[in-house]
């Protein structure tokens, strides 16, 4: 999951001093389990005693001096279209403190097989956009698909992919376009339909939901090793008389079962005649499951078997920020509200897992997931940065 980018900046004195060669950051897991595949985040702010002129040079190595995989991200996606923080992923054991050394070094390359996250446009297939790390995979559906003449869909929902190998899939799956068998690797076997699929979401108003058709434009900002990071725009949509766009910002991390969604909201009204905004956030019902609700650790979860016969799996939406809800279901869907903030963007955390991806493979497990995970999103790593000794 993401972190928060760290607790100081670095020292005033370094700048007095010239750039340093090498930084020291120091990352603290307060909780008391084992936290997998952990971002940490550092800004170019606290990277600046560095004096470097690209974040793509910056190298990070651990205690035992292996260098890890590095990845600089636009983070604001501005003008400039540099690069703002670094990321980096590392494994914490319960109430850990590790160390890394920062470094700049030759501009970042990599190899293929180094990717552990990747998303794109698929406008060879009615305008898709797809996404994955190496647990999960999604899709959600472009506005060539309103218009195709085999089956037109017309919705903004959230799509499952199931894999079961860590490798990126999405451009082979496509190009063989047999996705929705198994091959050996997983399949599309998931049916979003008109539903919300697994988080997508809409508004809530006078006692129903109201949701944005098909995506009208994309945007990747970051496309791996570590994070896809991309944004959707949808066209304004109708909500109890008033107009609203959305634009999506979906974010996900290597190692994460759960993807990061910020919707931004406008509403096009007379001045003065503003409306507070409540969005909805929903898993898509389906038989025989068993769904467990809990506002106060912030979490909604669902386990249900996946369709053809492939197994079962486990679907969330999980809180950004203390407790979760209320419900409030429609016919399709599980859904919880929250009041969209002033700010105009309603964030949340939604995904799933299959069993026969083998990572987590009942119920219990999915239920132990996804509890920590909203425990983590309240206690994030704690990052500092410091002059690393001379």
């Amino acid at each position: 999951m993401r972190v928060l980018r760290g607790l100081a900046a670095c020292c005033a004195v370094l700048a007095a001093i010239g750039h340093a060669a090498e930084l020291k950051v120091t990352a603290v897991n307060r909780l008391p389990f084992v936290r997998s595949a952990q971002t940490i985040e550092l800004t170019a702010a606290q990277l600046a005693p560095l004096g470097v002129k690209d974040l793509a040079t910056v190298h990070v190595r651990n205690a035992e001096g292996r260098e890890l995989l590095v990845q600089a991200v636009d983070t604001d996606f501005d003008a400039y279209r540099k690069p703002d923080i670094v990321i980096f992923q590392a494994d914490f054991r319960a109430n850990e403190t590790l160390a890394f050394t920062v470094s700049e070094g030759a501009r970042q390359v990599y190899a293929k097989e180094q990717f552990k996250a990747f998303g794109r446009f698929v406008r060879e297939r009615f305008d898709d956009f797809a996404w994955e790390n190496d647990r999960i995979a999604h899709r959600t559906y472009g506005r060539a698909l309103e218009t195709w003449d085999g089956e037109p869909l017309a919705s903004s929902t959230i799509d499952v992919w199931s894999k079961r190998t860590p490798r990126m899939v999405i451009n082979d799956w496509y190009l063989a376009d047999h996705y929705h068998q198994d091959a050996g690797e997983g399949a599309d076997f998931y049916s979003a339909g008109l539903s919300r699929g697994c988080g997508g979401n809409g508004l809530w108003a006078a006692g129903r939901l109201w949701t944005s058709r098909n995506f009208v434009d994309s945007r990747v900002l970051a496309s791996g090793p570590i994070r896809v990071m991309f944004e959707l725009e949808y066209a304004p949509f109708e909500v109890d008389g008033v107009s609203v766009s959305e634009v999506k910002r979906v974010t996900l991390d290597a190692g994460s079962q759960l993807d990061h969604f910020r919707s931004t909201y406008k509403t096009f009204t007379r001045p003065g005649r503003e409306r507070a905004l409540t969005t909805a956030i929903g898993l898509k019902k389906v038989e025989g499951e068993q769904v467990e609700f809990d506002a106060d650790r912030g979490w909604l979860l669902k386990w249900e078997k996946v369709e053809q016969g492939a197994g079962e799996q486990g679907l969330a939406i999980v809180s950004a920020a203390g407790p979760l809800g209320p419900r409030a279901d429609d016919k399709l869907n599980h859904l919880v509200l929250a009041p969209v903030p002033a700010s105009g963007a309603a964030t949340y955390w939604a995904g799933f897992a299959w069993n026969r991806a083998g990572h987590v493979t009942d119920a219990a497990a999915w239920k132990k997931y996804v509890d920590e995970f909203a425990q983590g999103t309240r206690s994030p790593i704690e990052v500092s940065v410091s002059a690393a000794p001379r």
